[in-house]
């Protein structure tokens, strides 16, 4: 048990001694304005190497290393990095100090191109600052720190967190910022709404976030977006990031948007028969309203009215109210039906004498056709009627009873086709 406890301690110290991301130069963290960052040491080692990033000696030399990077603004300028609230590990023969400086890299993170800017720390057990003045605009620079092993039969370098923050002209910047136009805040349900981004001080911009309500809709490229769903008192809001480093999120949101709306319905689908009359029953609250077509209809100003259409008809009843127009919609189709005689007998005795089918009238551009019971085609017609309706006979005259088989192709939108089978009698 005690073998276990011991290991057990062991894994835990490597784990609370977790080196920090920024021990390396190759990682180090970015240093934004407007930001305060706590940091540490703590767990963080030295890279041993010629000409390795903590090759050099300025104010003091390496033990334990963590790496930072700035860069600054259009204009250049001073910058000044204050690290404030040290709380060292109070170990045996551990450093209660730290050395730190700010460094110009002609190649990242090697030793050999370091030039130190500005003053150089060492040493320091509170609160301390680094200042570099009159920098150049846009470039990069470095800040490292070191522990420290101060004071006498110290032989373990110093550990500690710390705040930093980074402030100066030369970093500095306009916050930036984006507001939403909206193209009303008072809408008709389905009217297209625009909302337009308006940024100020937000360059490298990437794509707008789009959200209704908080929930993701659309991303765009361009800063404006378009819908026509929205909901009474919905909101729209936009997100996107400035500055393609030390990137800022920037966000907006719209007002509640106020949409008019008014109940309107034109009522079920209805099927009649050809020449049957129908009862539209629709409803609005809107004081003014109308259906379309007139066609059939025998008061289109009136909610409750009778339709006889002449062919299957899309009503729509379409209302204003408050400057708002809203639509619905009623089918009434006509039932086409279509009768196919099983039997015919053309004996010429006035009655049954030819294979009439029933509604086909109603399809001028069909295409009937009949076999014999081996396949042989007999008999063909487009724009089938009473006048053009097979009399049982063929290219060589009078066929013998018996069963045949027709093909009736309606060519209408649907594309309907029938099969089935005669019995010719003599």
């Amino acid at each position: 048990m005690r073998v276990y406890i011991f290991f057990f301690w062991i894994f835990l110290s490597i784990s609370l001694r977790a080196q920090p991301v920024y021990n390396v130069c190759s990682e180090a963290l970015e240093l934004c304005p407007n930001q305060a960052y706590t940091l540490t040491n703590i767990g963080a080692n030295k890279t041993f190497c010629g000409g390795c990033e903590d090759d050099f000696t300025f104010c003091f030399a390496p033990i334990n290393t963590v790496w930072f990077t700035f860069t600054t603004n259009a204009s250049g300028g001073d910058v000044q990095l204050d690290f404030t609230n040290l709380v060292f590990e109070l170990n045996p023969n551990q450093g209660t100090a730290v050395h730190a400086t700010i460094l110009s890299a002609g190649v990242a993170c090697n030793s050999a191109s370091y030039t130190a800017i500005g003053n150089c720390v060492s040493n320091a057990s509170a609160a301390f600052s680094l200042n570099a003045m009159s920098l150049p605009a846009n470039t990069t620079y470095y800040v490292v720190l070191s522990g420290a092993q101060n004071g006498i039969g110290v032989t373990q370098a110093a550990e500690c967190t710390f705040n930093l923050n980074v402030s100066g002209s030369g970093i500095m910047r306009p916050a930036a910022t984006v507001s939403l136009l909206p193209s009303a805040t008072t809408l008709c349900k389905n009217e297209i709404f625009t909302a337009t981004a308006v940024l100020t001080n937000c360059p490298d911009t990437t794509n707008f976030s789009w959200y209704v309500n908080g929930v993701f809709v659309a991303q765009t490229t361009v800063p404006y977006f378009q819908t026509t769903t929205l909901n009474d008192l919905d909101t729209v809001s936009v997100q996107t990031s400035c500055y393609s480093l030390c990137t800022e999120i920037v966000s907006a949101l719209t007002p509640p948007i106020s949409i008019y709306s008014f109940p309107i319905d034109a009522g079920l689908d209805q099927v009649i028969s050809l020449g049957e009359t129908v009862q539209l029953n629709g409803f609005t609250s809107a004081p003014v309203f109308a259906w379309s077509p007139p066609l059939g209809l025998q008061n289109p100003q009136s909610l409750s009215t009778f339709a006889t259409p002449t062919v299957s008809t899309l009503y729509t009843l379409t209302a204003t109210e408050n400057g708002c127009t809203a639509s619905d919609h009623v089918l009434v189709s006509i039932s086409e039906t279509l009768i196919f005689p099983t039997t015919f007998s053309p004996n010429d005795d006035g009655i049954n004498d030819k294979w009439e089918i029933e509604g086909i009238a109603d399809f001028p551009n069909c295409f009937v056709r009949i076999y014999s019971r081996w396949g042989q085609e007999v008999f063909q017609a487009t724009g089938y009627s009473a006048i053009k309706a097979w009399d049982g006979t063929g290219d060589s005259g009078k066929l013998p009873a018996g069963v045949y088989f027709y093909i009736v192709e309606l060519r209408d939108l649907e594309k309907r086709e029938y099969r089935g089978s005669i019995t010719l009698i003599r």
